[in-house]
Formats: structure tokens, sequence, C-alpha cells
């Protein structure tokens, strides 16, 4: 066959794929959550003065045609297949999948930022808590139970720092109360139903009554695609996702000082992290009010995400619980919205938020 046949029927052939895959765009609908990347997508930019005159119309459009293209969900898992399997790659974007569980490389572990942590702690106690029953425990990235000490933080040395700065606070060990399987396989965050261990631990140091699973019913709220699987863009077969609940979590109200509303302990949100089921997902502080507590206790708890499952485990001995997120309040403020006075106190954060500077 003639060169100049075989350019032009390349040619030719490209151009029909072109326009077959521009036509396809057209016609399938924009999607306006990516429920695998657990995020919002682009859609459709509003085409004004100001947009083009600014210069941000190419960019917005950019944006639109990356996250609307038909198939992306499968190029993405093709290029993460590609990564891993025929280049042999250690990973993609710094996650790797090892027993059909996804795992992310984190940074490597950051002395200052944990003493800055521990000093933010500290700084709060000092200025709120003096006098209390102030505990703080940290919870264990899932990676410190894979047997590869490359892939993990070194756990010991962020026990090692913190105690070395929060001499006033009573530290609770729960890292020998899990273990792989009490993690989601396609997320970072632990699973609520399997708690019950660390739950026991924490209120036998708090002195509270403890916890038995016998007295919870456990509802099924569907498939969950964790974060990490959003990330990684492979298929994995999905968690499931539970609450536990009886009575009087149900009973419970809650209330979100962001939003000034009353709620539920499990609630949709409407987002695509089906993680938010607990306690309406990241917010600066929420409170919980047990109406049928037969105790006057209070708890503040300083937590990040992992708090929000764990919270509703804890309530029954409490009138009230109030979650305290420093990474979106500052800790300088807090006393327009919470009474300090006689409560229980605790601070729990994994080693991931600990070890990046979050807190304010």
């Amino acid at each position: 066959m003639d060169d100049r046949i075989k350019d032009a029927t390349v040619t030719v052939v490209f151009v029909i794929i072109l326009i077959f895959v521009f036509v396809i765009n057209i016609i399938v609908k924009d999607k306006e959550i990516s429920n695998s990347e657990r995020r919002k997508l682009a859609l459709f930019p509003k085409i004004n003065k100001e947009n083009i005159t600014d210069g941000n119309l190419s960019e917005d459009f950019e944006k639109y045609f990356s996250d609307q293209f038909v198939g992306r969900d499968r190029f993405r898992s093709l290029k993460s297949f590609i990564s891993l399997n025929i280049f042999r790659q250690k990973d993609n974007n710094a996650l790797f999948v090892k027993d059909n569980s996804i795992y992310k490389m984190e940074y490597k572990l950051n002395e200052k930022n944990l003493q800055k942590s521990a000093s933010k702690i500290e700084e709060v106690y000092n200025k709120y808590l003096k006098d209390m029953n102030v505990y703080y425990g940290i919870i264990p990235d899932k990676n410190y139970y894979l047997t590869d000490d490359h892939l993990k933080l070194n756990y010991e040395k962020v026990e090692e720092v913190m105690k070395k700065y929060l001499k006033d606070l009573k530290y609770i060990e729960i890292s020998d109360y899990l273990d792989l399987s009490d993690y989601y396989r396609t997320d970072l965050h632990w699973k609520q139903e399997n708690l019950s261990k660390v739950v026991n631990r924490l209120q036998t140091e708090l002195q509270l009554e403890n916890f038995n699973l016998q007295e919870y019913e456990q509802k099924d709220w569907g498939d969950f695609y964790g974060a990490y699987y959003g990330q990684l863009g492979m298929n994995i077969e999905p968690d499931k996702i539970y609450a536990l609940t009886n009575e009087e979590i149900e009973n419970c109200i809650t209330y979100n000082f962001e939003s000034q509303k009353k709620g539920r302990v499990y609630q949709e949100k409407g987002t695509s992290d089906r993680y938010d089921i607990y306690l309406s997902g990241a917010v600066p502080i929420i409170r919980i009010d047990n109406l049928n507590s037969k105790s006057n206790k209070e708890l503040i708890l300083f937590r990040d995400s992992f708090g929000s499952s764990l919270a509703p485990l804890l309530i029954n001995n409490y009138k009230t619980i109030t979650l305290v997120d420093i990474r979106y309040i500052s800790s300088k403020i807090l006393e327009q919205y919470i009474d300090f006075t006689n409560q229980d106190v605790l601070f729990l954060y994994s080693t991931l938020i600990l070890n990046q500077n979050v807190l304010k």
C-alpha cells in the first residue's frame, strides 16, 4: 500500500474517532458527583464577559472536559493497572494494593510537626483545661499493622514525642486493641462495628461503664467506596459501612455550631463520602445531647475524623459530648462556644494528623 494512502487512512480513522468521542461527550448527560473520587465534578462553565476578560474561561473549560470525559473512570483504572501491573511500579500516586486492600505511602515522620501538634494540645490544656480530667490517645494509621517497616510511620517515635510534651495529660495506649481487620480496605478510617475493645479501653481509663456490643443493633448503610478507592482509580471491591445504634442513640439530638442546626447522630449528609453519616462528617464543633442520660457527666472530645464514629459509642456514659475539631476552628476562640467547667476531656488524634501540623 502506498505510504500516502496509509497516512490518509490513519488520519481519517483518527478524525472519525475524535468526532465519535466528541459526539458521545455531547450526548451523555454531565455528572455532578464522582462516587469513585468522592468529589463534585466541574460542570459546563458560565460564559460571560467577566470570565472571558479575566482569562479563567479556558481553565474552566479544561477542568470541565477533564471531569466530564466519557469513560474517565475506566481510563483512570487502566492507568493504575498499567502502572502497578505492567510497569511494576510500587505505587500509583503514593497508593498501593496489598491483599485486596489499598494503602497509602505516607510522608516520612516529621518530628518538628509532631512537636508543633503536641505544643498546640499543651496550649489548649494550659488555656482551658487545668485541674480537669484530661487524657489523650493516638490512633495508628492502618499501615502500622503491616509487616513492612518502610511502609509505615514510626509509631513508637510518635508516642515518645507526645509523651515528652504532654506530661500533664494521662496517656491511653490503644494500638494493642486494634489490628488490620479493624480498618476499611478502601479507606484510612477504622470500622465502627470493630471498636468494642478500643471503647472498653477508653472507658476503663475514664472510669466509665464498659461497652457491651450486645446492646447495639448493626445498621447497614450500604457499600462504601473509601478515599483511597477514589484516589487509586482501580476496581476494588467496596467495603460495607455500618452504624451501631440503639434506642438511646436514636433519641440523641446533635447541634452543629457552624450551621446552627439540630440533627441526628447518623444521617445522610448529601455528600459523596458515605463516612459522613457519622455526625455529619468534618465540622468544627458539634454537640451530642443524650436525652435519656442517667448521668450528668460531660465529655469534650478533641478529635479528627476518626472521632466521628467513636463518639456515639461513648454517649451512654454522658449527658453531653462536645466534639471539637481544631483543624477547622482556632483554639483561641473556643471559650466563645464552650463553657469549660468540670468535664472529662479526651484528645484523640491519628498519627496522620499529628504528623501534618494542621491543628490551629
